[in-house]
């Protein structure tokens, strides 16, 4: 079964490359294998920052952009964690039980999502 991570890494290398799996390997110097499995799932995202960075130039991914995002966001996600970027924002890190408790359906205060929806805005 695909992951996020794989299907987004598979349809950039698909529509912004433009090359198959074989091709982009061979032009970026990565092992076929290992991408094909990354791609259906079956081998585990990357944790590395370096590494994720050089799939994502492979990838054309320019950085700061929403895709540069996305590909870091579901990296992250694949392991459970939240990224980086976030954990070191100090309103955002202090916002995150709030959305936590939301997200499981859990009754939070008015002013509490009040301060999260005025972060998500500020965003």
């Amino acid at each position: 079964m695909k992951t996020g991570f794989g299907e987004f890494f598979a349809k950039a290398r698909r529509d912004r490359v433009g090359l198959s799996l074989r091709e982009f390997c061979s032009r970026h110097g990565f092992d076929a294998g290992n991408i094909s499995k990354l791609e259906r799932g079956r081998l585990a995202v990357p944790q590395a920052r370096e590494v994720l960075e050089r799939y994502a130039k492979a990838l054309c991914i320019e950085a700061g952009s929403d895709d540069w995002y996305q590909f870091f966001d579901l990296a992250a996600a694949e392991h459970g964690k939240i990224p980086a970027d976030l954990l070191n924002d100090d309103e955002v890190r202090e916002k995150l039980p709030v959305l936590f408790r939301t997200l499981r359906g859990d009754r939070v205060t008015k002013e509490q999502m009040e301060g999260l929806i005025d972060l998500i805005r500020r965003a």
